[in-house]
């Protein structure tokens, strides 16, 4: 009998492993292996002139500053962009917020503004503009940026399990990360994407949903078929790079 107790006793410990387990980023992938064709132009194209109707696209120029303040400001932006100089994340805009003061020093710099199209608009006036991406002009203290680089992220249509992960390594632009974590009896869980920014997931090669730090709702369901018992893996698409190197399993959902 106390065989068969000390047997149940670590079934459960072991079915119970997955809530509140820590999953560390163990790899990383460059989103080079995902670029479609680049598309070269002086000026910002929106999406739908690259055939894009969804997804990501990265803008990419070159800019020189004269002074270590200097203000980026982008007309159109639909409906997302995270803005990074060099490798350094310099902040987001919105259609609301097309305005972010960069902290660089005098001299020469990579901007790439990763950009995603959130959804189409299907109602109201709007309706008749529903061009996504950036467009219209965009300034470096009043001087117009011109010479980019457009080019498409396949994120979504990726086949994820082709990808060439590396252990050890770190990014500080956006990228694919990969880490483990083991189960006993596969059940209904959650994972917890607090204070990560704005991405997708992936559970044993099968996309599980988006997440954003600006929406209410924190985790992103794992269903059971989805998930083996003892080793799993989770990749992870990370747009908005906040520095996090590890999500959480919860039995609930969070919210903010």
């Amino acid at each position: 009998m106390k065989k068969i107790y000390l047997l149940v006793s670590s079934l459960l410990c072991f079915s119970l492993i997955a809530v509140g387990q820590e999953i560390n980023m163990q790899e990383i992938a460059p989103l080079e292996q995902i670029y479609g064709d680049v598309q070269e132009s002086e000026n910002l194209l929106p999406m739908n002139d690259l055939g894009i109707e969804f997804g990501y696209v990265l803008y990419e120029a070159e800019i020189v500053t004269e002074s270590d303040d200097v203000v980026l400001e982008v007309e159109n932006v639909r409906d997302y962009a995270a803005i990074y100089i060099d490798d350094n994340l310099q902040g987001t805009m919105t259609d609301n917020r097309k305005k972010v003061t960069l902290n660089v020093s005098l001299g020469t710099h990579k901007l790439r503004l990763y950009v995603e199209n959130i959804g189409r608009i299907t109602y109201g006036p709007e309706i008749l503009d529903n061009s996504k991406g950036l467009f219209g002009s965009i300034s470096l203290d009043g001087e117009e940026i011109e010479g980019w680089k457009i080019i498409p992220l396949n994120v979504k249509d990726c086949d994820i399990n082709s990808l060439s992960f590396t252990k050890g390594k770190t990014s500080d632009i956006p990228c694919f990360h990969k880490g483990y974590f083991d189960i006993g009896t596969p059940e209904s869980t959650y994972l917890d994407i607090s204070g990560w920014g704005m991405g997708e997931v992936w559970i044993n090669g099968q996309y599980m949903g988006s997440y954003w730090e600006e929406e209410k709702q924190q985790s992103i369901q794992i269903p059971a078929e989805n998930l083996l018992t003892g080793n799993n893996e989770i990749v992870v698409f990370e747009l908005k790079n906040n520095q996090q190197k590890s999500m959480r399993l919860s039995d609930k959902p969070l919210f903010k």
